[in-house]
């Protein structure tokens, strides 16, 4: 199994970059297409170096999250400001998190592999906890020489 920790974190908010995904809860490929092309749109036109201009730190979030039974994709940061581009604020809670930390050669590929591993390699195999729900994120801390690092949070409960 994969490398984890179940960690308590403090409450935070973050102000996001967002975009639906229309593409069927099951339909991976299409969901992963639509992933790439707002990441390639939010670099290009660059709304996320307006974003990462008004960070109050150099973590960058990469956010998945069900509202009111649509699925969303957003790029965020801590910020106590807002930005006309940021379309959500989103609260992670007070509480335990499963940790699932990484390491890759970009950003956009680093939240790739550690949402991907956080799902199918740690969540089902971990006996007391669970995943219910609510918004879960890539957190690419430091990105440097082509290696960005970062870690999956997804907020659990115990069983």
């Amino acid at each position: 199994m994969a490398h984890y920790t179940i960690e308590t974190k403090p409450a935070f908010s973050i102000l996001a970059i967002g975009t639906q995904l229309k593409a069927g809860f099951q339909d991976y490929a299409a969901i992963e297409a639509a992933k790439n092309v707002f990441w390639q749109a939010v670099n290009q036109d660059g709304r996320l170096a307006k974003l990462r201009a008004i960070a109050s730190d150099s973590d960058l979030f990469i956010v998945n999250e069900a509202v009111d039974g649509k699925m969303m994709y957003y790029i965020a940061v801590r910020s106590k400001q807002t930005l006309p581009e940021a379309t959500r604020r989103i609260e992670f809670p007070a509480g335990e998190y499963v940790v699932v930390p990484g390491t890759a050669n970009s950003e956009k590929a680093l939240a790739d592999t550690v949402t991907n591993t956080a799902f199918t390699q740690v969540l089902g195999q971990i006996p007391n906890y669970a995943y219910v729900g609510g918004p879960n994120a890539a957190v690419i801390s430091k990105t440097a020489a082509q290696t960005a690092t970062g870690a999956m949070l997804i907020p659990v409960v115990k069983k």
